[in-house]
């Protein structure tokens, strides 16, 4: 059954359910890396049907303070999502660092971050990679994919496309790890100077195959991002796609007030 307050209607009991599960999260019951009791677990120690159980998970889940992972269930997250600040993110001081942009974000959110390379080499341009760049469609061009994980688990995949005329005579494109700062970098060091990033964001649910590798369930929440890096001389010289796990990330834009 559910409570009352002040007379109103009754919270619904996978409400309750889900603010209890919550609690204990806050307070230290369930302590960040531990999974969350299984749906059967639930129903036994609440006395209610698997229905209601899966209910209250999606509240527990919109809280933001878990994580599904596809086989394994819920668990709480050990840390807070990585910040995105996209107004600052790729300054050249964090190149000149060393950094490449996800590795200092990252960092500064207390997170161990790695990155895999899935694929290095040339490939036909898609139709809109195309477009973006300024050539036609199945031009020649370098692709660069890789997976990010943040503390262990994986929440980012991402693709490089550049034109076979810029990357052609950069060796460091071609390997692994590009060196210090990232690819960006070593495009500057080419004379490619960055002026702006024109960044498109769209949330959508995961397909099957992006669920699998980024270990999500079916139909979870993700934020597809296109990213055109432009030069001084106005020319795309790389697109990034990107597919990102939505609860693992907070986007942080600075936009300066204009007449």
């Amino acid at each position: 059954m559910g409570t009352t307050v002040g007379g109103g209607r009754a919270t619904p009991r996978y409400v309750q359910i889900a603010d209890d599960i919550v609690q204990q999260i806050r307070v230290g019951v369930l302590s960040p890396g531990d999974m969350v009791p299984s749906e059967s677990e639930l129903v036994e120690r609440y006395g209610v049907a698997g229905g209601t159980i899966r209910k209250a998970m999606v509240e527990v889940r919109a809280s933001g303070l878990v994580e599904t992972r596809h086989g394994k269930g819920s668990i709480v997250k050990a840390r807070p999502p990585v910040h995105r600040r996209s107004s600052d993110r790729f300054r050249r001081t964090h190149r000149r660092e060393g950094m490449a942009a996800y590795l200092a974000e990252a960092a500064q959110s207390g997170a161990e971050a790695k990155v895999s390379v899935l694929f290095i080499g040339p490939v036909e341009a898609p139709e809109e990679i195309a477009g973006r760049l300024g050539v036609s469609a199945g031009t020649q061009v370098l692709s660069r994919r890789r997976l990010y994980f943040r503390n262990g688990a994986p929440v980012e995949t991402a693709t490089s496309y550049l034109p076979w005329d810029v990357v052609k005579d950069i060796p460091e494109l071609f390997a692994e790890n590009p060196g210090p700062g990232g690819i960006y970098a070593r495009l500057e060091d080419q004379g490619h100077v960055f002026a702006e990033y024109v960044e498109t964001l769209q949330a959508r649910p995961a397909a099957k195959a992006e669920a699998t590798e980024l270990s999500l369930t079916p139909g979870a929440p993700v934020v597809h991002l296109l990213r055109d890096a432009v030069t001084e001389e106005g020319r795309v010289v790389e697109v990034c796609d990107t597919l990102m796990a939505a609860d693992q990330f907070v986007f942080e834009y600075r936009i300066p007030a204009r007449d």
